[in-house]
């Protein structure tokens, strides 16, 4: 919660962030009750009628850079954000639950989904389509609209920074082990044998085994490493421990 109160102004503003919703209250003087979110924004709820959707524990409920159709609201349950390697949540960055608006940063900014989103425990769900959660939006008045974009574009690019530091971690991680293993020969060329499976190495760093392939395909193709069985020649070290951070 980010407190604001102007001097001498006999408004107080007080912002109440939630992951994935943001939402304005204003509030007058001590006596007057602050107005609930489904009050402040009257639109936004479900024909009380609406199908509701029941999801098991481990249902994907959103893929990452999928395009938006509907906006889910989660009735109750819990769901974790994060990006899946392998089929799997490898790295967590949040856990919601409800009732929840679930990705309407995306859906404000009509943008793919910057996370993977999956169901905890069994969640009940309803979907509103984008079109119509967006005319409501539209209907809200013009600085409560710029506000919401605001605070969405803010948290999306919190998201998508997160997200890239997860695979700039990665990298590291895969650089550090090569720079740990790395041996030079009698003529002085560099080179890391791989005495083990890529996927148990995977293990170790605690990646994907997707993810440790695709790292070492990037260090090629940047030229730092070559070669493409269990030997791979370094050819430039420096290169390489700049990338580790070492």
């Amino acid at each position: 919660m980010c407190p604001y109160i102007s001097k001498g102004h006999p408004l107080k503003l007080r912002f109440v962030v939630r992951l994935h919703h943001c939402v304005l209250i204003l509030r007058k003087a001590p006596r007057v009750p602050a107005l609930h979110s489904d009050r402040m924004l009257p639109n936004l709820t479900f024909d009380p009628h609406a199908e509701c959707e029941l999801a098991a524990a481990g249902d994907v409920l959103q893929q990452r850079q999928q395009r938006l159709t509907s906006v889910l609201h989660i009735d109750s349950g819990r769901v974790v954000l994060g990006v899946r390697e392998d089929g799997q949540m490898r790295h967590q960055l949040g856990v919601v639950e409800g009732p929840f608006w679930l990705d309407t940063a995306s859906a404000l900014l009509n943008l793919p989904s910057a996370v993977d989103m999956v169901a905890e425990t069994a969640v009940q769900l309803r979907r509103k389509p984008l079109e119509a959660f967006l005319r409501e939006v539209q209907a809200l008045p013009t600085s409560t609209q710029i506000l919401l974009r605001d605070m969405a574009t803010g948290y999306r690019q919190q998201t998508e920074l997160a997200v890239s530091r997860l695979a700039q971690d990665a990298e590291a991680r895969c650089a550090q082990w090569l720079v740990a293993h790395l041996e030079r020969t009698e003529d002085g060329v560099a080179r890391v044998t791989l005495h083990q499976r890529k996927r148990l190495i995977a293990a170790q760093l605690g990646i994907a085994p997707e993810t440790f392939s695709r790292v070492l395909r990037n260090l090629r193709e940047n030229g730092l490493v070559s070669g493409s069985g269990n030997v791979l020649q370094v050819l430039r070290p420096e290169a390489l421990q700049q990338v580790a951070g070492v």
